[in-house]
C-alpha cells in the first residue's frame, strides 16, 4: 500500500468515524413533508420535537412554490433533507438548533427583524424614552 493509498484509508476512516458520531447525536429526521394549509416545512424529529417553518426563511428554498416543496426526500438516514425539484439539500441538526442558512443569510434574516415596524416596537420604545432612553456606555474608548 503506497502512502497516498494510506491518507485515503485513514482520510475514510475518520470520515466514517464523523459520520457515525453525527448519527448518534441526532436529532434526525423521521418524516418531511410540506404542509400547503399552514405554508410550512414540517419536520417531524426523532426526539419528539416537531419543526414548523416557513420556506421563505430557509436559504435555499426562500423562494420556492408550494408545487416546489411537494417533494421532500429523507437523506442520510435522516441527517438531511433534499428537494429535488429545487436541487436544494439542508441539514436536519442546523435546522433544529434554528440554522436555517449561511452565517450572511442569518444576518440578512436579523436586519428583517431588526427594521421591523409594529405597534408594539413603537410602544416598547415610547416606554423606553419615558424612562431615559439607552443607558449611556460605560465603557470608556481610547483617545487616539
Amino acid at each position: 500500500m503506497d502512502q497516498i493509498d494510506k491518507i485515503l484509508e485513514r482520510d475514510w476512516d475518520a470520515a466514517n468515524q464523523r459520520g457515525q458520531e453525527a448519527l448518534a447525536a441526532g436529532p434526525l429526521a423521521e418524516s418531511a413533508y410540506y404542509d400547503q394549509s399552514t405554508g410550512k416545512v414540517v419536520i417531524e424529529l426523532n426526539n419528539g420535537i416537531g419543526l414548523h417553518i416557513p420556506p421563505a426563511l430557509i436559504q435555499g428554498v426562500e423562494h420556492a412554490t408550494p408545487a416546489d416543496m411537494a417533494e421532500i426526500v429523507i437523506e442520510g438516514h435522516g441527517l438531511g433533507l433534499h428537494f429535488p425539484r429545487l436541487d436544494a439539500d439542508l441539514y436536519v441538526p442546523a435546522l433544529a438548533r434554528g440554522v436555517l442558512g449561511t452565517s450572511a443569510w442569518m444576518r440578512s434574516l436579523g436586519r428583517k427583524g431588526g427594521i421591523s415596524k409594529s405597534p408594539a416596537k413603537a410602544e416598547a420604545a415610547r416606554k423606553n424614552g419615558r424612562l431615559g432612553g439607552r443607558p449611556p456606555s460605560t465603557e470608556k474608548k481610547a483617545v487616539p
